[in-house]
């Protein structure tokens, strides 16, 4: 049978950031760590300092070995769910956007604005040529 693996929310994992309540996601794995800040060899602040975010680039640099990786999976609670940051990102692309009427030069606006400009400047010099003549 397979295991059910609990997932979190980046929010919910922010929210683990004291020495008391520790966690740190690696790889879209969240760990808890409070029980193993005490024995953690780069010291307790490290892990502190990544709690409650994801620390995989952290993780990564401190070049850790391969028997501290297996020795994770002792913490390992759960994955971050990936879907409510899809969810944030479409909502934010759903945002209203400004209309053209509220800018002056919106990107529709901008279509026309350079030949009008060329055109305009071209009558003027066009007028003051004629005019000296």
């Amino acid at each position: 049978m397979p295991t059910i693996t609990k997932l979190f929310s980046m929010a919910e994992a922010s929210e683990h950031v004291s020495s008391d309540d520790c966690w740190i996601v690696v790889d879209g794995k969240v760990y808890d760590v409070t029980k193993y800040l005490d024995e953690h060899p780069g010291g307790d602040d490290v892990l502190v300092q990544s709690a409650g975010k994801d620390a995989t680039e952290e993780f990564e640099d401190a070049g850790h070995s391969k028997e501290a990786r297996e020795h994770m999976n002792t913490f390992f609670i759960g994955e971050i769910d990936p879907s409510p940051e899809i969810i944030e990102k479409m909502e934010i692309s759903k945002q209203k956007k400004p209309s053209s009427s509220s800018l002056f030069l919106s990107e529709s606006s901008l279509l026309w604005a350079l030949p009008a400009a060329v055109l305009g400047i071209s009558a003027i010099i066009g007028f003051l040529y004629l005019r000296k003549k």
